[in-house]
């Protein structure tokens, strides 16, 4: 019945044709006449159908000019769907336009008036044909692979298919390659030839001519706003598509000159070329008449090379300074590599700064140099030091930069390969473009390193690494020598240079470690400038002396001067450190041990252009392979003891071990050292009559290094609730547990890279198996009952407890010695055991004797042990001094027992269930000689730093501590200053600090000073320490502090040129750490001293509110300046407004940057969750003051920056893989952000913010977005962007609703077109 209608339709749409065609009737006539077919058929307008009928049964039929009038009237009036007909003709005239090149003629022109238009003002029915129509003629969903639901996205691939085939005809009507698969032939169909129009001269005339005219259709096309959008959107959502356009049009502009044809369209296909380029250089810009546009789009007014050369940057890169500077927290070991870290921030700020690639190195050298500068003059205490900041500079900010390189690298080459067409990929040219993308960005940063030579200050060398930077100079003087043929010549090593005066300084280091990283090439040498002419002359007369790194690749023997000429320079390649690797796994003991240490010494902390490489061999090294044939019960890790127990000792530095977590490799650690912990714990020693002698103690050793090492690396001391609160900045606990989740990541990984890479350079450092916890059951029982020790107090065991006889046997050693000689003092020379046994001397063993157990079983009593003797020492059954001596007689048979000893003494301080004691100088240590003056210093700091809050002075308050905590600081203060116990301090500091900042005032500062008359050298470090504690839970203080921060950094609110006053990093960062003047630590900096402090801070949440509430003051009070600086009106000049915004967006970055290092993934979920919602539903009005509308708009663009900032920090603004844990939790956050703006801007939520500030927020927020941010866009839902789209077209800010639109994925592409009628 349906085929019957449509026969009987298609019959009289032919026979009215013929009809109008006989009376040679107007196209008004044909329109009525064709008009009635369809009303009398029961067809809608536009038709589908009648489109059909007139292209398949009439145009080469009767291909009469009349028909083609018709056709463009009947596409003006809405008979007719323009781009469905023309889908049609497109199908049927390209493939025959040599055969028909009048038809094609006609089409061209049609296609030129017609082809942008587009209406969904059509019925559903239509439309469902429409698509199917489009689709099966063009054969979309096969081309594109995709299924074509939504006519705006029929339209999108109609024009882009039109495009495409278009350029393919030109190929092949100017001979330059065959068609490709996706076009269709065109001589093999049987075709209808009209001999009406002339000769065969004549219509090879009227081919070329059309060439051209399709050459300049596609150019009005393409020049069209319009199409723009329409290329926009198969350019964001089908890269890989539109790629594929870009190579037909290079193949083109290469071959431009070769083809005689093309001669003629020179000019047309230059234009061509420029339309398309528009597309992909498209960098979205708001509409700059208006001034939430001038504010998105405008730049700094303060580029770096204006700068003054000490500070030398713009605020704008504030966020690379202050994440340097928080690296350096030596209570914080980051788990993340600082390289991906940073690398991931140098394309955030990239993006958001508008900046170029020579801008962003330059700051990012700059940041790092000036991490270098500020500590020149080090306070001594168990801090990173320089090692750690030349690590930064040196070793993760080139190694950064190459994982910049790289990403370029893989994004042009995925580009060019996933674009590949026939034909295309044959000239290279795709190619050569990818390699002139990778060689600007490679230029951008060698020009960054030439402009580095304007800022001397920040260039000279610290005392340490002057002779490195000399050596660096006189290597580059001898390579120009060697170039120029003055003279033949080795070159020299760092080592021995006799040249104290060459001239070096820290761009000579850099520029070595990027020539190290083939960042750069040796042609640096040559730089104007880079070396004098006087080192050059006096580095061909000066001797070279042998490297002792050339003597052991030359076969020397490993023996003690050699060792140590080694250990105390670092290595120059790579094949040094794998001959060191090497032998420390299979060289004699003797060999092992020193290969192992001379890894672990200047190449580690000074060898910064191969530091990748010794961190990846230390790790190895910390896992053994087992070697080929080895069987039995006995671990292949004991015949590493002695290899194992060096590389322990010597990484147990405060710098070695923050090296090792700047490169990432901190879960991989954790991983290696949970063997060796379960291994040497679960060995007994063979002998028990002298620590020195046997295997024991090496066994006891060699646990204690690796145990207290492993929990180094988590605050194993606390509760987990406080270890989510102020350590976990990615959300999660961070334990044991955390870290073997982040390894197991690794692995899963690198395996899953290694199906897709066919080889790698460097082997990874993670093991080719998961690990879990359940892998090493003792330690994993110990994990368990140090949990337990901290939610509770040991329970009592019974008489015949296992446990309990190693308890009795423990007290009894460690109180042997004073029960024998009787020189212990106070009432009590042993405590009562009655709660855990009968006393030493009832045993029947020898007092000297100790217990031959394995150390698991040791830890595993403690805990009762130090329960039995603290309640001794209660009850006065137990002195003082003899508690502290049997404490550190337990240390000194077991160093792992001081994890169990912390443990339990933070627990029972937590508790709060002892009294306290009086810290008199008797009983216990005094504090009394220095209290006074600590607690001055302090106050001084904190005023210094803007900080005016009172503190009880201590001279009115009882000098008393909780028995845990005298116990457990009297027995820290019994430990030497040494190296050799850095594997201790490592592990008492942190725990002291934090046990003792959650007591009341005055226990810090009672502390300080016990540890300041132990260790005078430590006397700036501990008076810092202190004053940090004091922000823990004081909300003013830290209210006060985050105030100056924002003062020093941005001007004080009070002054007058607060818009024009350059921020500054040196005053809120500092210069120098410290300066030794009266009160040492005067002159720490209110934003160093906030980053030292921040971590610990406990309402967070407070934090919060305080920064949103300061980034709205400053902007406020810059917008202030800005009217008054010019004009009461909004439309101030440019440069003014360009300041103001300038200042507000370095209000937000400020922010932003405390915020996100304060409480990480928590604070930023709830900036976007809670915090900015609830600003802007609170009425403000009566706090604020008369406020102008400029300063509402203001207020708004920094609320904005500061939320987007904030984001890109924690998440980044690139593309995610969908099934990452950070995909899933931005796309939920901003999601959700998103939504509540749409359901304010529909009206279900009522605002308490101005008008002004809410729509400068909006706007802002979604141009910065769109701008910088576009991947987070295609994570919101379609319905939300409609709804953010309709009401910023209510603002008139049409252009930033399309944007975003745009940017929705191909769901939101319907949406895109209906706003296309908004274009001019």
């Amino acid at each position: 019945m349906m085929e019957m209608e449509e026969e009987s339709f298609q019959q009289r749409v032919i026979e009215t044709v013929k009809r109008c065609q006989q009376r040679q009737d107007g196209p008004l006539i044909w329109a009525l006449e064709i008009g009635n077919c369809l009303n009398s058929g029961g067809e809608d307008e536009p038709s589908p159908e009648l489109g059909r009928v007139l292209v398949s049964s009439l145009c080469f039929q009767n291909n009469h000019p009349s028909l083609w009038k018709f056709l463009d009237y009947a596409l003006s009036s809405c008979l007719l769907c323009p781009f469905h007909l023309l889908s049609l003709l497109t199908a049927k005239l390209i493939p025959h336009r040599r055969s028909q090149p009048q038809a094609f003629r006609l089409y061209l022109e049609l296609l030129n008036r017609h082809a942008l238009s587009f209406s969904d003002v059509i019925s559903d029915s239509c439309k469902h044909k429409i698509i199917e129509s489009v689709d099966v003629s063009l054969k979309l969903s096969e081309t594109y692979n995709v299924g074509v639901l939504e006519l705006g996205h029929a339209f999108v691939l109609f024009i882009f298919t039109v495009l495409v085939r278009l350029i393919d005809s030109l190929f092949e009507d100017w001979g330059l390659l065959n068609p490709s698969a996706g076009v269709e032939s065109v001589e093999h169909h049987t075709i209808m030839e009209i001999d009406s129009i002339g000769n065969e001269q004549v219509l090879e005339h009227m081919r070329m001519k059309n060439s051209l005219i399709a050459l300049q259709v596609l150019n009005k096309l393409t020049e069209s706003g319009k199409a723009v959008v329409l290329l926009r959107l198969v350019h964001f959502n089908m890269p890989e598509k539109f790629d594929g356009l870009l190579q037909r049009l290079r193949f083109l502009e290469a071959n431009k000159l070769a083809s005689s044809k093309l001669k003629s369209a020179n000019q047309l296909l230059a234009t061509l070329w420029a339309n398309v380029q528009k597309v992909v250089g498209y960098d979205y810009q708001l509409n700059k008449r208006r001034l939430i546009g001038m504010l998105v789009d405008s730049k700094s007014l303060r580029p770096m090379s204006c700068c003054n050369s000490e500070s030398g940057l713009s605020a704008c890169w504030l966020p690379f300074d202050i994440y340097m500077e928080n690296e350096m927290d030596g209570r914080q070991l980051p788990v993340r590599s600082a390289i991906v870290i940073l690398s991931e921030t140098i394309n955030t700020l990239r993006r958001l700064n508008r900046a170029s690639w020579q801008e962003t190195f330059l700051a990012l050298w700059l940041s790092a140099l000036r991490l270098v500068q500020r500590e020149r003059d080090p306070p001594e205490g168990p801090v990173p030091h320089l090692e750690a900041r030349l690590c930064m500079l040196l070793s993760i900010v080139p190694l950064a930069i190459a994982d910049i390189l790289a990403e370029e690298s893989k994004l042009q080459f995925s580009k060019g390969k996933g674009a590949a067409t026939p034909g295309c990929m044959e000239t290279g040219f795709g190619h050569g473009l990818d390699e002139q993308c990778l060689a600007s960005v490679i230029e951008e940063l060698i020009s960054s390193l030439q402009v580095l030579e304007s800022f001397t200050g920040l260039l000279c060398p610290p005392a340490c690494v002057v002779g490195e930077a000399n050596s660096a100079a006189v290597k580059a003087a001898r390579f120009i020598s060697t170039s120029k043929n003055i003279k033949d010549g080795l070159i020299s090593n760092s080592f021995g240079d006799p040249f104290l005066s060459s001239g070096g300084n820290l761009r000579h280091l850099i520029v070595e470690a990027c020539i190290a990283r083939n960042l750069i090439d040796t042609s640096a040498y040559f730089w104007h400038g880079y070396v004098s002419a006087s080192v050059i002359a006096l580095s061909e007369l000066s001797p070279v002396q042998k490297s002792p790194w050339t003597m052991f690749m030359e076969g020397a023997p490993l023996n003690g001067s050699l060792t140590a000429l080694l250990f105390s320079s670092s290595a120059s390649s790579l094949a040094e450190i794998e001959k060191l690797y090497h032998i420390a796994l299979n060289g004699s003991v003797e060999e092992q041990s020193a290969a192992a240490k001379i890894l672990c010494g200047a190449s580690l902390t000074r060898g910064w252009n191969i530091q990748e490489h010794v961190v990846h061999f230390l790790v190895k090294l910390l896992s053994p392979p087992v070697p080929p044939g080895h069987t039995g019960l006995r671990s292949h890790l004991i015949d590493h003891m002695s290899m194992l127990s060096a590389i322990l000792f010597e990484v147990s530095s405060i710098d070695t071990i923050h090296i090792l977590s700047m490169h990432g490799v901190i879960p991989e650690v954790a991983a290696s050292l949970m063997p060796l912990c379960e291994v040497f714990g679960s060995l007994t020693p063979t002998s028990s009559n002298k620590p020195s002698s046997g295997d024991g103690p090496s066994f006891y050793m060699v646990f204690s290094t690796a145990f207290l090492f492993l929990l180094r690396l988590w605050k194993f001391y606390r509760p987990p609730i406080e270890q989510t609160i102020t350590d976990g900045a990615m959300g999660v606990e961070l334990n044991l547990e955390y870290l073997l989740l982040l390894h197991n990541y690794s692995v899963a990984s690198h395996y899953s890279a290694s199906q897709n890479e066919t080889n790698s350079n460097l082997d990874q450092q993670v093991s080719d198996k998961p690990i879990y916890l359940d892998h090493f059951p003792k330690l994993r029982a110990w994990y368990c009952q140090n949990k337990s020790c901290i939610a509770s107090a040991p329970s009592g065991l019974s008489t015949g407890n296992p446990v309990h006889q190693v308890a009795d046997k423990i007290i009894s050693m460690i109180y042997s010695k004073m029960a024998k000689s009787g020189a212990s003092s106070g009432n009590s020379s042993t405590p009562s055991t009655t709660s855990v046994g009968e006393s030493p001397a009832s045993t029947g063993e020898d007092v000297y004797q100790r217990p031959i157990l394995p150390a698991w079983e040791v830890l595993e009593a403690i805990p009762f042990v130090l329960e039995a003797v603290l309640t001794a020492c209660a009850y006065g059954r137990l002195s003082s001094r003899d508690l502290t001596t049997g404490l550190r007689n337990l240390v000194d048979f077991l160093p792992a027992s001081l994890a169990a000893i912390i443990s339990y003494f933070s627990a029972e301080v937590t508790r709060g269930i002892w009294k306290p004691v009086p810290m008199n100088g008797i009983d216990w240590p005094s504090p009394a000689a220095n209290l006074p003056s600590i607690e001055s210093e302090m106050k001084a700091i904190l005023a210094a730093a803007g900080v005016n809050i009172q503190l009880h002075s201590s001279e009115k308050l009882p000098i008393v501590l909780p028995l845990p905590l005298a116990a457990f600081v009297s027995l820290t203060i019994t430990f030497k200053l040494n190296k050799s116990l850095e594997y201790l301090h490592g592990v008492v500091g942190p725990a002291l600090e934090n046990c003792a900042s959650g007591c009341p005032w005055p226990i810090i500062p009672i502390i300080g000073s016990l540890w300041a008359q132990k260790a005078r050298g430590w006397h700036e470090f501990i008076v810092v320490s202190c004053s940090r504690t004091v922000f823990r839970r004081n909300n003013e203080a830290v209210a006060q502090l985050l105030r100056s921060c924002f003062t020093s950094f941005l001007g004080s609110l009070d002054d007058s040129h607060l818009l024009t006053s350059q921020s500054s990093v040196d005053n809120l960062l500092g210069c120098i750490v410290s300066a030794r003047t009266v009160c040492p630590a005067m002159s720490i900096a209110p934003g160093f001293l906030y980053l030292r402090s921040c971590r610990t801070i406990h309402d967070v949440e407070h934090v919060s509110d305080l920064i949103v509430g300061l980034v709205a003051e400053y902007a406020r009070e810059a917008a202030g300046r800005w009217e008054s600086s010019d004009s009461h009106r909004l439309k101030s000049s440019r440069s003014s407004l360009s300041l103001a915004s300038s200042k507000a967006r370095e209000v937000g970055t400020l922010g932003a940057c405390l915020l996100f290092h304060t409480g990480g993934l928590h604070l930023v979920q709830e900036l976007y969750r809670d915090t900015i919602p609830t600003w802007l539903l609170s009425s403000r009005d009566g706090k604020a003051g008369k406020v102008s509308a400029a300063a509402r708009i203001m207020e708004g663009y920094a609320m904005a920056y500061l939320l987007v900032l904030s984001g890109s920090l924690m998440w980044g603004v690139g593309a995610a893989t969908k099934h990452s844990c950070t995909f899933s939790r931005r796309a939920r956050i901003i999601r959700k952000h998103l939504e509540f703006l749409g359901r304010v801007l529909e009206g279900n939520i009522s605002l308490g913010c101005h008008p002004a500030t809410w729509k400068a927020y909006v706007s802002c927020l979604v141009g910065l977005i769109v701008s910088c941010a576009p991947a987070w866009v295609e994570e919101v839902q379609v319905e939300t962007l409609k709804k953010l789209a309709s009401g910023l077209k209510g603002w008139h800010e049409c252009e930033l609703a399309l944007s975003l639109l745009e940017r929705g994925g191909i769901e939101s592409i319907g949406c895109v077109i209906e706003m296309l009628d908004l274009i001019n």
